[in-house]
């Protein structure tokens, strides 16, 4: 089963399409969380606009779901400029790349998502331009070829990207503002969740919000794709009005658990523990034993479970830990699974 089709995996789905945008928020006054990274930027901000300059070139990364495009439409408003979308897929070519940096306007923004994955070719066309605002072009073939420069104006490089790790150096160096974004606490997650409700018009009160953040796995994105799963239930079997029993009776329904784990992390847990007891075992032989593909356990349910502490890596292979035992109700035999 793909991402996609899990209502807790972090990644961008089609129907987050319909509320994401107008549940955005557009200035940093409005975006919860992230505070370290809210007052750097703040201050950056501040002293471009002071400088009358584009703002450096900021590389946003962590985990998806986390509000990297929202934060970078934030920066283009709050410096005054426009804003140009693009991912690193996208861009095939250099010559795509050059369209898109020869229309920017003075001090605007390029935002490009999942950089990571940019093509080299692309990437060396973008090293002028982020340093010497410039673009290096080669005319014609063979001997008579030569190189023409064409100057861009100032413009700013949001880049964003999960894996910051595949970065190759010589980019990852040209970004003058580093800012890592980290998984939300609940508090920040209950004050989104209230505040997604009032835009969308629902009735929560304080103890249903937090419920649906306990399970939004530090995640906004799930946290509103959860408010909206929550909100049909409170409509067809309660009275229009989420509360706790309301929103932990309709997250139960949807087989999500008090900490946010679904049926297929469970599964996961349950094949480590029950088939192998409790590891250390290849992550090839789980692929094989849960029927997904070893690069859908890695990116997608690995994750989380490691940041919980429910699983660790060894070099032997994967081992489940003892919260893994207690949060299934397994009984841990400390003898057994440190033999």
């Amino acid at each position: 089963m793909e991402e996609n089709g899990r209502i807790v995996g972090s990644n961008f789905r089609q129907e987050d399409m319909e509320h994401e945008n107008h549940l955005r928020p557009r200035w940093m006054d409005e975006y919860i969380g992230q505070d370290s990274a809210k007052e750097k930027l703040k201050i950056f901000i501040e002293a471009a606009k002071m400088r009358k300059e584009a703002l450096d070139h900021v590389l946003l990364h962590g985990p998806p779901g986390l509000g990297k495009t929202t934060l970078a439409h934030i920066i283009a408003n709050e410096m005054g400029v426009d804003i140009r979308v693009t991912s690193g897929p996208a861009i095939e070519k250099p010559s795509d790349l050059a369209s898109i940096l020869t229309n920017l306007k003075k001090d605007d923004v390029l935002f490009i998502d999942e950089i990571h994955r940019m093509n080299r070719s692309v990437e060396e066309i973008l090293y002028p331009a982020m340093e010497d605002y410039a673009l290096d072009i080669i005319v014609g073939k063979g001997p008579g070829a030569r190189s023409l420069r064409i100057d861009l104006e100032h413009f700013t490089l949001i880049g964003a990207t999960t894996r910051s790790g595949q970065l190759t150096s010589p980019l990852r160096d040209r970004f003058g503002v580093l800012l890592n974004l980290q998984l939300y606490d609940v508090k920040d997650l209950t004050r989104i969740i209230t505040r997604s409700s009032q835009i969308l018009g629902m009735d929560i009160d304080r103890e249903g919000a937090q419920e649906i953040a306990r399970r939004s796995r530090g995640t906004p994105r799930i946290a509103n794709r959860l408010l909206k799963r929550v909100r049909d239930y409170a409509m067809v079997v309660g009275e229009g009005f989420i509360d706790h029993d309301t929103a932990q009776y309709g997250l139960d329904l949807l087989e999500i658990d008090p900490l946010g784990l679904d049926h297929l992390d469970r599964r996961i847990l349950n094949t480590l523990i029950s088939h192998y007891g409790g590891g250390p075992v290849g992550i090839d032989t789980i692929s094989a034993s849960v029927g997904e593909e070893r690069i859908t356990i890695e990116d997608m349910y690995e994750p989380y479970l490691l940041q919980i502490g429910f699983i660790g890596r060894t070099a032997r292979g994967r081992v489940a830990t003892r919260r893994a035992y207690e949060h299934l109700g397994i009984n841990y035999d400390e003898n057994f699974n440190n033999r």
